[in-house]
């Protein structure tokens, strides 16, 4: 009881960091006046937020470092990496040092590489300490790192609503300070262990629990963080950071709900009569021995078919369903078998793996590109002093999405659709979101095109970690997501060029020719980013096709698990 009481500890440690280390998504609120101090154009400035999304293309290194060091030793790294990337940019934004712009990028890049670490260290933990439920752990801890504009800007309004500044500060600072109280759950996690399905099954409703306090705390956060910027009221928003951190720490009555969990098991079993007892302990049995033949890893229960007789049916069952007029879009080197292990080697040879690629680079790293952007999208339109209001509707909306992409799991027993086919769903508000702001330079069109936008980024951020776990092995998801979201840095920088490009050829023919803050020329008006938005747009919609011929590859591979899944249910019941 204790181990499990440490798992648990372990799961809220991670939340807790991925909630403070989420610090790229706060670049908007300060972007425009690093670009002021620095006196650089638009174009040099996406750079800055490109090295920032290039960062996370190391976070290889980290995932090969817990091979040979150990983890609290990297936590720290990754804590002091941040600390001097941010330190450094806040030194700079305070004219305290001058430091020429190629140093600027790579303290940028160095600021971005921890945030990766970060990412890696809590997928590790997530892994090994819940084998059975991954991709609710996964989910909801990587939700949290949605939220983390959302909670510095609530900070940085408890202590001065007026000081940009302050984001680069705390951005250094936090994450030390949450590493150090993570460390104690760390250094006490407990090894990994086999877990019985009874325990599988109170972890599914813990987790339903937990992600019902997100919720709230997502809501808390984006209906009463704008509240405490628009008053400027610097008690108020304390009070409601106060709020904030309660709901953060709530979770850590988790051991007692185990605890009291057990008791009420125990004495349950203790009055059961001895025929129920021997039954239940039969079926565990022949359940567990089961579900060992059919995992995909020596640790996990998930339902896949390993036997030679099943899969033979299945194959032949595959054959017969992909013939159609589809055949040629899902019929070349189709994934016929969910967690096979693919070295990388085998992982860039594989068509499934491209498609994946491309609807990531048009789908969620263009929602990433678009906040990169939102300091200077809300100030061409005139919304300036609405940008930290805007950050955080961005940074609730991408947490509620993050949050959404655990429906597949509690829904699974109900309707089960392949999760592929929950990320094409996903992608569909992105285009529809760019488009209308093509259209319409409305302050609701900004809001609502906002939260969308946020809301289907949020769902493949977190949606992909497990994506590439079920698709491409458990084993060697460290390595194979670290190759997937390569797209980032590479769509950031595309994206971003773009958006630059258009931006700095309207501010001749802005609505006011000669716009200075400080010592750079800004673009007002709607035309500043109109053809970005529709490029964008049309960009998305090439993610959203490549997502749903994922999606029809990938289908046959998910059936026959819901088709095992109901054969040991009739063989048992």
């Amino acid at each position: 009881m204790v181990g499990e009481s440490r798992r648990w500890m372990i799961l809220v440690a991670t939340t807790w960091i991925q909630a403070f280390t989420g610090t790229n998504l706060d670049f908007s609120s300060y972007s425009s006046h690093l670009k002021s101090v620095m006196g650089i154009s638009q174009l040099q400035l996406n750079y800055l937020s490109v090295a920032s999304d290039l960062g996370k293309a190391f976070g290889w290194c980290c995932g090969v470092s817990l091979l040979y060091l150990p983890l609290c030793l990297l936590l720290f790294m990754a804590a002091f990496m941040g600390l001097l990337g941010y330190g450094l940019q806040w030194l700079v934004i305070q004219r305290l040092i001058s430091l020429p712009y190629v140093l600027v990028f790579l303290i940028c890049l160095l600021a971005g590489c921890s945030i990766s670490w970060f990412n890696t260290i809590c997928y590790v933990l997530c892994i090994q300490h819940f084998p059975s439920n991954r991709p609710l752990a996964l989910s909801l801890t990587t939700g949290f790192n949605g939220v983390s504009a959302a909670l510095y800007t609530l900070i940085t309004n408890a202590i001065n609503p007026h000081n940009d500044s302050l984001y680069l500060s705390l951005n250094a600072l936090v994450p030390l300070f949450i590493s150090s109280l993570a460390l104690v759950p760390i250094l006490r996690q407990p090894p990994p262990q086999n877990l019985s399905s009874d325990t599988v099954r109170s972890d599914s409703l813990i987790f339903l629990l937990l992600n019902g306090i997100a919720v709230f705390t997502g809501l808390y956060l984006l209906l009463l963080d704008s509240l405490s910027y628009n008053t400027y009221n610097v008690s108020v928003a304390r009070i409601l950071l106060g709020g904030a951190i309660l709901l953060l720490v709530l979770p850590l009555s988790l051991p007692g709900i185990i605890y009291s969990h057990g008791w009420a098991c125990q004495t349950s079993h203790s009055s059961s009569n001895m025929g129920e007892v021997e039954f239940l302990e039969l079926q565990k049995e022949l359940i567990g021995s089961r579900a060992t033949n059919m995992s995909f890893n020596s640790t996990s229960t998930d339902d896949y078919p390993t036997s030679t007789a099943d899969y033979s049916n299945d194959i032949a069952y595959s054959a017969h369903e992909k013939q159609g007029c589809c055949e040629v879009v899902t019929g070349k080197d189709q994934l016929m078998r969910l967690g096979e292990e693919h070295p990388a080697w085998m992982l860039v040879r594989r068509w499934d793996f491209w498609l994946y690629y491309i609807a990531y680079l048009c789908g969620g790293t263009i929602g990433l590109a678009y906040s990169n952007n939102l300091g200077q999208i809300s100030e061409s339109l005139g919304y300036s002093s609405e940008t930290n209001t805007i950050v955080t509707l961005y940074s609730a909306c991408s947490f509620f999405g993050r949050l959404l992409s655990a429906a597949p799991d509690f829904l699974k027993n109900k309707v089960y659709f392949a999760r592929t086919g929950w990320l094409a769903v996903a992608l569909v508000p992105t285009p529809l979101a760019f488009f209308w702001l093509a259209l319409s330079g409305s302050k609701i069109a900004l809001h609502a095109g906002t939260g969308l936008i946020g809301l289907s980024s949020g769902f493949v951020f977190a949606a992909a970690v497990s994506i590439t776990s079920e698709l491409f092995g458990p084993n060697s998801t460290g390595v194979n997501h670290n190759i997937l979201i390569t797209n980032i840095p590479l769509g950031s920088l595309l994206y971003g060029l773009l958006a630059a490009l258009v931006y700095d050829s309207n501010i001749e023919s802005s609505n006011q020719k000669e716009v200075l803050i400080g010592e750079a020329m800004v673009c007002m008006g709607r035309q500043c980013y109109q053809q970005t938005f529709f490029w964008w747009g049309c960009i998305s919609l090439l993610g959203l096709a490549c997502s749903f011929s994922l999606f029809l590859r990938t289908r046959t591979a998910y059936d026959h698990v819901e088709r095992n899944q109901k054969r040991m249910e009739s063989e048992f019941f």
